[in-house]
Order: structure tokens, then sequence, then C-alpha cells
């Protein structure tokens, strides 16, 4: 039994296995009141028969937030702008729909005068590090209740157990006890027989793209339009945030594409196996990422390849509301003043092809890149002046070297 005492409580919510046998837990330990917040991030599932759910495992009542628009819109438009990959693969679908979740827990506990927010994040992962640090940067503070560092339950099968015991329905069965979180973005799958790297992913875990080798035989053709590095239309048609990146979903995902399986590094230390299905986008990604080449300087291009390493690091890592990421985005907003025009792809079984881009803004010109005549843009008599001058420092190292008798070969 819990020493402190809280009168009210606020728990991120989802109707999962481990929220659903928190409410219970937190009444018996803490003998406190329960207010539920459930965030609609577009997980596409109907969040409305939570609010009996939720009331029937015995919680006081259940806030349901629409956040999509927003999520989309402020988290996951900087985040592709940045190009941020996390060690090269990880799209960071988890990663940046839990700092606005926390901050909307935090305005919703202060609304209720709750004394405490509650979290169901284990104490091995590192959504407890995303969660906590954003309450911190909104409410130094609130109180944090995490079960998973307090309670003794250890395994998912146990926690089976403790709902079973108390009449709760999970949506997990011990035969398939995967860990999923899904958003508008992507669907992750962790635990069960992932956790050894060694076994391949069984075929039907997937749950929003098909295999590559279900795919259809012939390619599909997609064009994206994007105005300063945020995307705005498919095929032609203009779309709010929202619709234009289901629809990303839809077509990617027939395609096979947007499959991912990697062991990332977490903060807290170890590494993880997880099958990341991100279909809209991996499509999204592979456009902006040819659209930056025509429109984007060399030296901004390769200084911004080092910023997005570092604001997936930060995404990762839980410090979306820092001043350093704020800065990498008002950087990354600049680089994008140009990022503009279309981008076609071919799809084909998994893969992501580049079929052609253009823009207003292109840097690329055919008159100086052609092998045949530049007339007087550039003329190859130039470059020689150009090469003694950069092979300066290694010219002067080898006569040094030469003076001083060292065999330079």
């Amino acid at each position: 039994m819990a020493e402190k005492k809280y009168n009210r409580v606020l728990l991120a919510y989802s109707g999962g296995l481990d929220t659903s046998i928190i409410i219970p837990w937190l009444k018996e330990n803490y003998g406190c009141a329960v207010v539920c917040c459930a965030a609609d991030v577009g997980q596409g599932e109907e969040l409305e028969p939570l609010h009996e759910k939720a009331k029937k495992t015995g919680a006081e009542k259940l806030y349901i937030e629409d956040l999509r628009k927003e999520f989309v819109e402020d988290f996951i438009w900087p985040t592709l702008k940045a190009g941020a990959v996390y060690e090269g693969k990880y799209l960071l679908g988890t990663s940046f729909a839990r700092p606005l979740i926390a901050k909307r827990l935090v305005e919703i506990a202060k609304a209720e005068h709750c004394d405490a927010i509650c979290h169901g994040c284990t104490g091995k992962g590192n959504d407890q590090v995303r969660f906590e640090l954003t309450i911190k940067a909104f409410a130094p503070d609130m109180p944090i209740i995490a079960p998973w560092r307090e309670w003794d339950i250890k395994t998912r099968e146990e926690e089976i157990d403790y709902a079973e015991a108390r009449g709760i329905p999970v949506p997990v069965k011990k035969d398939k006890p995967y860990s999923m979180d899904r958003n508008i973005w992507h669907l992750s799958h962790e635990g069960g027989d992932l956790e050894d790297p060694a076994n391949e992913p069984p075929r039907d875990l997937t749950l929003i793209s098909v295999h590559p080798e279900d795919a259809p035989d012939t390619p599909e053709y997609v064009t994206l339009d994007f105005e300063k590095g945020v995307p705005v239309a498919v095929n032609g048609e203009k779309m709010d945030a929202v619709a234009l990146l289901e629809a990303c979903n839809a077509i990617a995902a027939r395609n096979g594409i947007g499959i991912m399986d990697m062991v990332e590094n977490r903060l807290v230390g170890m590494k993880s196996r997880g099958v990341y299905e991100t279909p809209g986008g991996t499509l999204l990604y592979a456009a902006h990422r040819n659209l930056e080449e025509i429109t984007v300087d060399r030296d901004t291009a390769h200084y911004k390849e080092q910023v997005a390493l570092k604001f997936a690091e930060l995404v990762y890592n839980g410090l979306w509301y820092t001043p350093l990421r704020e800065g990498l985005s008002a950087f990354v907003d600049v680089t994008q003043q140009r990022v503009t025009g279309m981008v076609k792809l071919k799809l084909y079984k998994g893969n992501v092809i580049g079929a052609g881009v253009t823009s207003p803004y292109s840097l690329y010109m055919e008159d100086i890149a052609t092998f045949g005549d530049s007339g007087e843009m550039y003329s190859h008599k130039d470059s020689a002046g150009f090469i003694n001058l950069y092979g300066l420092p290694m010219k002067v190292t080898a006569l040094m070297k030469q003076k001083a008798g060292e065999d330079l070969l």
C-alpha cells in the first residue's frame, strides 16, 4: 500500500492492457478518484466506447481529445521538414506523439484540480521519459505516478491475470502478447516472439501495410506537392494535413511501403527490437528528400544532415519542449523557404523510386550540368585554377615531406 495519498489523479488512458488495470490499482493503492484522458492522435479506433469502459473500471470521467490536426501540423510536419530519422531507420512515430499528449494531460489535470498525473509506461522504455519531461516543462511541481515502477507485476501475463481477477476485459491474449502503439503516422509492434532478433516477424503481424510480395504486380505512380517543405497535395488534389496523410497511408500501404524491422538503442541504455509500419511517412520522407535535392544548396544541405541527426535524437529522447529543439526548428524553417514543387514517385512492391521532380526554385541548371557545350556558363579551363588552389595545402605538405627526405609513396 502506497504511503502517499492523493485526492484526484489524472491518468493517461488508452483502454489497453496497462491502463485498464491501472484504474483499479490507483483506487486500491492511493485511495483517489481517477480522471482519465484518451488522446485521439489518429489510431483509427472508435474511442467513444472507452467512456463506458473507463467508468466500468472505476474512473470518474474520461476526456477524449482530438489532437490529430495539431499532431500532424505541429509535430509531424516539423520533423519531416528536418528530415529527422533515428538511427537511420525509425521515423519517430511514437516519440513525437508523447509530448503533445503529455501537454494536454497537464492542461486537463489543472482544470480538474488533480494533484497527480499517472501514466502506464514501463520502467524499461522511452515513453516514461517523454511523458515526464513534458510534464516537468509545464507543471514542474506536479507529482507523477508510474505504476510499473511501483507494483509487483512483472510481466504482461501477470497483467492479464490481474485484469481477469477483477473482471476487466482486455484486448490482449497470452498467445499474442504484442505491445502496439498506433497513430496516424505509424503502428509499432514490440514484445512476444519479436524479443528474439533471430525470429522473423510473423506474417500476420502487420495490420496496415501489405507484405511487399503481396503488393500489386504493376507499379503505381503518385505525385506529391510541397509548399515550403510542407506537403499540400496528393495527385494534384489539395487536402488538409490529416486527410493528406491518410491518403498517403492508403496509397503506400497497398504497395507494401514502410515496413521496417530494427533493433534500436533506447535512451535508458538497452537495445530493443521493434517492427514499425509507417507507409505514408516513408512516402513523404522520400518525396521531401527528392525535392530538397534540387532546391537546397550544397553547404546548407550538408549541414542540415547534421541538424537532422540531432533533431531526431532530441525527439526520441523526449526533449521536444526545449530551447535547442525550437532553435533547430527555426533553422530548418529557413532552409525550407524554397522547398516548393512537385515530386513524382513510382511505388512497386515495397520500393519507393523517384520518377521526376520539378520546382520553380530549382538550383539544377541543365546548361551547366550538361556533358555537352555549356557555353559561357561554365568553362572547363576554369577548373585548373580551382584545383590548384583547392589542392595547395596538400601540395605544400608533400613538398615539405620531400624536402625532409621522406618517401612520398
